[in-house]
């Protein structure tokens, strides 16, 4: 079996400064300008690549849809990371909810419609 690792997320964006600055800004993510905007994020580079018209790219599909729906992201403390974000105006799709014992999650809805899920799992539960 091969070992590997986490490179990338790609995604595409009209407006690739918004998502940036909300994965920087909503989620602690740091941004690296280069020849690319990247945001390194939870131990994984978020690599956004500018969309403009008549480029040949779809525009998104309405959720839920098959294929690649969300990233989730681990957090410590749910409700306080939940508290904090949402003071920030951050919408959520899912509160925060107990799915089992030792796991919560929420969802939000990032720029473009990029869904995010937030976990918090009990060490004793895992």
């Amino acid at each position: 079996m091969p070992t590997v690792t986490w490179y990338l997320i790609h995604l595409r964006s009209p407006d690739p400064e918004a998502i940036a600055a909300c994965l920087a800004d909503i989620l602690g993510g740091q941004i690296n300008r280069g020849a690319t905007l990247i945001v390194k994020l939870g131990g994984a580079n978020v690599f956004i690549a500018p969309v403009a018209a008549g480029d040949g790219v779809n525009a998104p599909p309405v959720t839920p849809y098959q294929g690649l729906d969300h990233f989730g992201l681990t957090v410590k403390d749910i409700d306080a990371v939940a508290a904090e974000i949402r003071a920030k105006g951050v919408e959520f799709t899912k509160e925060p909810t107990t799915i089992r014992p030792g796991v919560r999650i929420c969802f939000i809805r990032g720029p473009q419609g990029i869904s995010i899920e937030l976990l918090e799992r009990d060490k004793k539960y895992a």
